[in-house]
């Protein structure tokens, strides 16, 4: 099962974000819009913070998932691109997660292998916290990454297909859902 810009649009639409020009949500995007950063910085996540979110997402979402960078991207800079605050929390639960990776595991979480990755988020008891951004660790870690690339995963067609639904919100289906009967 492929990922796609496509899918991480429908899920941002599903979101309530804005998608007008949704082709450039790209990390490189959020470098050159913000103009509140001195020369050299950057609003985007630097790219242990990117590999960080992609390995992530690749504990939570299916092994048969393909395309999961592009579609991280394409999601989280539509999330954050204009919600600096919202960034800055994400950008703080990933320096989080790194350095509890490294205290026990001894490296950067996107170094560590799919089941000490998800040893790690099971640990820290983000599989049973309540989401709050101001919250404990692991509660924030569930709020800013694991119930956000979820969502984003479930609201898009392909991760609706999986688990049964054809037209999550936010995308329509297309018309050859219109034109089937209801069981076929």
């Amino acid at each position: 099962m492929e990922l796609t810009r496509r899918d991480a649009l429908a899920a941002l639409a599903a979101s309530g974000a804005l998608v007008a020009g949704g082709a450039s949500l790209t990390w490189d995007r959020l470098s050159r819009a913000d103009g509140e950063h001195g020369e050299g910085e950057s609003a985007a996540f630097d790219g242990e913070e990117v590999a960080t979110l992609v390995a992530v997402a690749t504990v939570l979402y299916p092994s048969a998932a393909t395309g999961v960078p592009e579609f991280v991207e394409t999601y989280v800079v539509g999330r954050i691109r204009d919600r600096p605050a919202y960034a800055a929390g994400v950008r703080d639960v990933l320096s989080t997660l790194d350095a509890s990776a490294e205290s026990w595991y001894g490296g950067r979480y996107a170094t560590l292998d799919d089941g000490d990755r998800d040893g790690l988020l099971r640990e820290l008891g983000v599989a049973t916290a309540e989401p709050n951004p101001d919250g404990t660790d692991a509660e924030r870690l569930r709020y800013y990454l694991v119930n956000e690339l979820l969502y984003a995963f479930y609201a898009s067609p392909t991760g609706g297909r999986l688990v049964g639904i054809e037209n999550p919100q936010g995308y329509p289906g297309g018309l050859e859902s219109y034109r089937r009967g209801p069981r076929s």
